[in-house]
């Protein structure tokens, strides 16, 4: 399952870009790209040549910027691994959302799909596995959040005991 990496981390994040304009507006600008990615119109420029040379988009100077469907699926690839990266970062690693945004944004060009695979397979375990679940993940999430470094688990355990005394008072025997 080894990705051959087409396009380089720049590239990725232009088709990103041009892909999340044309879903707004059906075109995009070379205009819009560069404000959203805040560079410059060369910039763009140049991006756009080499995203058209390699059949993603459909670009001529001065024209709107439509996506061919070859583009489409490369950024939705693209948009996918951003979006299952910062996911985990925030859902299982209880990350603040912009420090994950940023995250994702670094990583997702480096991942390999075997690791984003992974990552969404263990969250899927985490979620129905009666061994872990939501709890063990907000457990996690509250951990990071108290800034504790427990040595034992004594505290958490006789926390998660209450509660079960507690979800157990309403059942009638």
């Amino acid at each position: 399952m080894k990705k051959k990496k087409d396009l380089s981390a720049s590239l990725e994040d232009y088709i990103e870009a041009i892909h999340h304009i044309v879903n707004e507006k059906h075109v995009a600008r070379s205009k819009e790209i560069a404000s959203r990615l805040e560079v410059s119109r060369a910039s763009v420029t140049e991006a756009l040549r080499a995203l058209a040379r390699k059949g993603l988009i459909n670009y001529a100077p001065y024209q709107a910027i439509t996506m061919t469907t070859k583009g489409r699926k490369v950024a939705r690839d693209v948009i996918f691994r951003h979006d299952t990266l910062k996911q985990f970062f925030i859902e299982v690693l209880a990350i603040d959302r912009k420090i994950a945004e940023e995250a994702a944004c670094r990583i997702e060009h480096a991942a390999p799909p075997e690791v984003i695979a992974r990552m969404i397979s263990f969250t899927q375990f985490m979620q129905c596995c009666p061994r872990g679940g939501e709890d063990l993940i907000k457990g996690f999430a509250n951990f990071c959040a108290e800034g504790r470094t427990r040595t034992s688990c004594e505290e958490c355990l006789s926390g998660c005991l209450e509660q079960a005394k507690e979800g157990h008072e309403d059942v009638k025997i």
